[in-house]
C-alpha cells in the first residue's frame, strides 16, 4: 500500500498517520446525520482536513442547509472514506469517522472565500471549466455553511478489506467539540426539490451506481455508514451484503448510491430511506421513498442547463437565508 500525505497536516495531529492521506485526498466522502427522529440520512459531500489538522470539515450551500441544520441539533455525525475514485492514494483503507459536529454559518463572507479558495486547491477543473463572470452569478451554490466534524472515534480496514476486523483510534476521554453557532432566527425555507413519487424508479436507476453504502444506528447511538459488499433489488427494497463482520444492522436505515468522475466532472445520487432488518447472510432494507437529490451528469451543455435552472430556483433563497443570519449576500471574490 503507498500512501503519500498531500499537505502537511500529519505533524499537527495525533491521528493515526496512515489513514491521513486518505482524508486529506479523498474527492468525496458520505456524510451522515440524523433527523429530529433519530433516522440516519447519509449525502456524499467533499471533505478537507482542517489548516491546524484538528477537524475533517464539509460544507453545505446556504440555499440547502438542511446537512447543517440537522448537525446543530444532533452533533452526532459520522464520514465515510470509502470511494477512492479520482484519489492519488494507492490501495487506501477504508475510513469512518465519528464526532461532533460545529456548525459555522456566522461570518458567510469568511465562509466564502474558504470554499472558494479550497475548491480551487481541490478541485480546480470545477472552477476552470467556466468563465470568471459566469462563476460570479453563482453566489447560490458558493455561499456555504461550513460543518467542522471533531473526531472522537476513527476505524479503519486496511486494503478496503471489510470481511476483516477494522483497526481501531480513540480521541481522549475528555475530548469534545466546541459549540456551534447560535442558529439563525425565524423558519427556513422548505426543501427546494420534490421527492419522487415512486422511490421504484430511483431504486431501479440505482443498481448502476455500484454497491451502496448502508448507514443504521449503531448500539451506541451514533450514525453507522457501513459499505455495502453488493446489493440485490427486490420487490420492496434491497438485499445487501454488508461488510464488517458483527455489525448489526437493525432500524431505521438509508441506502446512498453515488458515483463521480475522477476530475469531479459530473456526479449521481440516489438516496433511499426506510427499515433494515437483520439476515444470515446481510441486511434486509425494506425501502419507504426516495429522498429528492440533485445529480449532474450527460453532456456538458445539459450540465449548464441544469446548472442554470437550478440558479433560478434557488437564487430567491439565498437573500432570505442569509437575512436570517443577519447578514449580507456574501459576494463571490477572485483570489489573488
Amino acid at each position: 500500500m503507498s500512501l503519500s500525505p498531500a499537505s502537511g497536516t500529519a505533524g499537527r495531529t495525533n491521528w493515526p498517520a496512515e489513514i491521513l492521506p486518505v482524508l486529506e485526498n479523498a474527492l468525496t466522502c458520505e456524510y451522515a446525520s440524523l433527523t429530529r427522529t433519530g433516522a440516519p440520512i447519509t449525502w456524499p459531500v467533499g471533505p478537507y482536513v482542517a489548516e491546524d489538522g484538528r477537524t475533517v470539515d464539509v460544507s453545505t450551500g446556504l440555499t440547502y442547509p438542511s446537512k447543517a441544520e440537522r448537525a446543530r441539533r444532533d452533533p452526532r455525525v459520522a464520514l465515510l472514506f470509502s470511494d477512492p475514485t479520482g484519489s492519488p492514494v494507492s490501495g487506501p483503507p477504508v475510513v469512518l469517522v465519528q464526532g461532533l459536529a460545529t456548525v459555522r454559518d456566522a461570518d458567510l463572507q469568511a465562509n466564502t472565500d474558504l470554499y472558494l479558495r479550497r475548491t480551487l486547491a481541490k478541485y480546480p477543473q470545477a472552477v476552470a471549466r467556466q468563465p470568471w463572470f459566469l462563476v460570479r452569478r453563482q453566489a447560490w451554490y458558493w455561499a456555504r455553511i461550513w460543518i467542522e466534524v471533531t473526531p472522537l472515534r476513527m476505524l479503519w480496514w486496511p486494503h478496503g478489506r471489510l470481511d476483516a476486523p477494522p483497526q481501531r483510534w480513540e480521541a481522549a476521554p475528555e475530548a469534545t467539540a466546541p459549540p456551534s453557532d447560535p442558529a439563525p432566527t425565524g423558519a427556513g425555507a422548505p426543501g427546494w426539490l420534490e421527492p419522487p413519487a415512486d422511490w421504484r424508479l430511483r431504486a431501479d436507476h440505482a443498481v448502476r451506481l455500484g454497491d451502496p453504502v448502508l448507514t443504521v444506528i449503531g448500539e451506541d447511538g451514533w450514525p453507522l455508514p457501513l459499505r455495502s459488499l453488493g446489493a440485490t433489488r427486490v420487490d420492496d427494497g434491497f438485499l445487501v451484503r454488508t461488510g464488517p463482520p458483527g455489525v448489526l444492522a437493525r432500524g431505521r436505515a438509508c441506502l446512498t448510491f453515488h458515483t463521480h468522475g475522477t476530475d469531479m466532472s459530473g456526479q449521481e445520487n440516489v438516496v433511499l430511506v426506510g427499515e433494515a432488518t437483520p439476515l444470515p447472510d446481510g441486511v434486509h432494507v425494506r425501502v419507504e421513498r426516495a429522498l429528492a437529490d440533485f445529480s449532474l451528469s450527460g453532456s456538458r451543455l445539459g450540465q449548464v442547463r441544469k446548472m442554470m435552472r437550478t440558479a433560478r430556483a434557488l437564487a430567491p433563497r439565498l437573500e432570505r437565508e442569509a437575512a436570517r443570519r443577519g447578514q449580507p449576500v456574501p459576494a463571490l471574490r477572485r483570489l489573488r
